[in-house]
């Protein structure tokens, strides 16, 4: 079986796009995400359509299914857009619900939502621990922020997942790294379930903000600018608490395979 794919990335957080026919097997997943064997990416999304609308159905790079991904969604809104002939405002189907894109100059914007703060935890890289602020965005986060001398190199090596209560977190975390750079502006690494440390998290970004923000007690109302290592995001905390997540997204090849 040989089928269609795109390859795109938001702030270098890289994903394949495959159309609805293609069953996402783990294996299947794991092979087109494969960066020496298949095409390379954090993650796939098959193309589906639910309830009459579009559906994205994200699969990590490992296989594991993933509730939401922030740049994810955006580069399926440049999809639609530029392969299915969609015009936007779209809304968008995903396992948290559905989601409403709009185009933001030459990038996007997805509005993910009310977040939920739910309490403090703690993360853990070798003999290194930190505190940590548990963010739902539709799927899980812990965000811990380096201290005042410490810098983003100072989280350590991030190959493996960080260790973290899995009473918690049952079905695992995205852990964000967070430094300050300025008023209103933080930068931040990522290690993220099923993917690893990846160049970009846009619901991990919004997980960031929401807690930089209620520890800046700026609140709703604020918008947050996010350096992450692939390019840099904007983070917007409506009044009426809803989350909005702005940046690029890009597609860099088109083909056929058969893994």
């Amino acid at each position: 079986m040989t089928y269609p794919f795109v390859k795109g990335h938001g702030t270098e957080n890289d994903f394949v796009i495959v159309p609805a026919e293609v069953e996402l097997t783990p294996e299947r997943v794991r092979a087109l995400c494969d960066r020496r064997a298949g095409i390379g990416g954090d993650g796939v999304i098959r193309a589906a359509r639910e309830d009459g609308r579009w559906f994205m159905d994200y699969r990590n790079a490992d296989g594991s299914v993933s509730e939401m991904c922030g740049n994810g969604i955006r580069l399926f809104a440049r999809y639609l857009r530029d392969e299915e002939g969609e015009t936007l405002p779209l809304d968008v189907g995903t396992r948290d619900g559905v989601k409403t894109l709009t185009e933001d100059g030459d990038g996007f914007t997805v509005d993910l939502g009310r977040p939920r703060v739910l309490g403090d935890t703690k993360v853990a890289v070798s003999d290194h621990s930190w505190s940590a602020v548990h963010v739902d965005m539709g799927n899980p986060h812990a965000v811990a922020f380096l201290g005042e001398t410490e810098d983003l190199d100072d989280a350590g090596p991030l190959h493996e997942a960080p260790l973290h209560d899995a009473t918690v977190y049952p079905h695992g975390v995205n852990v964000e790294f967070v430094v300050r750079r300025g008023p209103q502006h933080v930068a931040m690494r990522v290690h993220e379930r099923g993917s690893g440390e990846t160049r970009s998290c846009g619901t991990g970004a919004c997980a960031a903000m929401v807690a930089a923000a209620n520890a800046d007690g700026a609140g709703p109302g604020s918008t947050y600018r996010v350096d992450v290592p692939g390019g840099t995001l904007t983070v917007t905390w409506t009044e009426d608490d809803r989350v909005l997540l702005s940046g690029p997204a890009v597609i860099v090849a088109r083909g056929e395979t058969d893994l």
